[in-house]
């Protein structure tokens, strides 16, 4: 059994090199208990050394704060380009798809190309100013209240109108994606709307950039098993890969 600072000194060493840890494999590495593994955590954690998350821990805060569309969109761009690209590939003529909102989607809208004709039914105001001057694509905008940070809409109005509707698929945009939490959103009544979404959509499709991995929102939209597939990019660590598709998740990687 290691002594007390061998053991913080290597579960240092293990954050810095791979981002994050988990208690599971700590145990194993370090021989000793998951409540021995805990507590160490927590004396890292006091000590601004780390942050503790559900089942290991983490070098970034993994709590999202709130942040504007316009602040979202220039961050991680190319990353954001390659996911659009990949997801525009999964329509097909005559597509009847349902898009949520952020700046992953917004992407995505940018790549849509329809050759035949296309329904495209949408919470975000700026996915719908994205598609509006193709010939081949009907856009259909949910009303609700605008969310100013997201340009999008919530609220029991968009709730209703989904019931009237069936789509092929939903391209989800999310802030963070945690294998053992879930799907979550910084906002409350987003993930509600999300949820109904999934409900709407035969085959749920996440378009998130490898830096949502390991985050959490304030509002959780479902849990991993809700979902049938995650578009990332390449940045996305391979544990974390072996972990969604362990659980029956498909995992793009462009």
């Amino acid at each position: 059994m290691s002594n007390l600072a061998d053991r913080h000194q290597q579960i240092l060493e293990r954050l810095k090199k791979a981002g994050s840890v988990n208690v599971v494999d700590l145990c194993a590495k370090l021989n000793v208990s998951s409540v021995t593994i805990r507590k160490d955590l927590q004396v890292l954690e006091d000590k601004n050394m780390l942050y503790r998350t559900h089942g290991g821990a983490t070098l970034s805060n993994p709590y999202i704060a709130d942040r504007p569309v316009n602040v979202k969109f220039g961050l991680q761009t190319e990353e954001k380009e390659r996911i659009a690209a990949a997801a525009a590939r999964l329509i097909v003529e005559n597509d009847c798809i349902l898009v949520a909102s952020g700046t992953t989607v917004q992407y995505f809208a940018k790549n849509i190309h329809a050759d035949g004709h296309l329904t495209v039914l949408t919470s975000a105001l700026n996915v719908a100013l994205e598609l509006i001057h193709h010939p081949g694509i009907e856009v259909i905008q949910l009303g609700g209240i605008m969310r100013k940070t997201s340009s999008s809409v919530t609220g029991i109005y968009a709730e209703k109108a989904l019931e009237d509707f069936s789509c092929s698929k939903l391209f989800l945009g999310v802030d963070g994606i945690d294998p053992e939490f879930g799907l979550t959103t910084s906002n409350m009544m987003e993930a509600q709307l999300n949820r109904k979404m999934i409900a709407t959509a035969q085959k749920t499709i996440v378009l998130a950039d490898s830096g949502k991995f390991g985050k959490r929102g304030f509002g959780k939209i479902c849990g991993i098993e809700d979902i049938e597939q995650i578009i990332t990019d390449s940045n996305v660590s391979e544990h974390t890969v072996e972990i969604l598709r362990g659980m029956g998740i498909e995992v793009t990687i462009v």
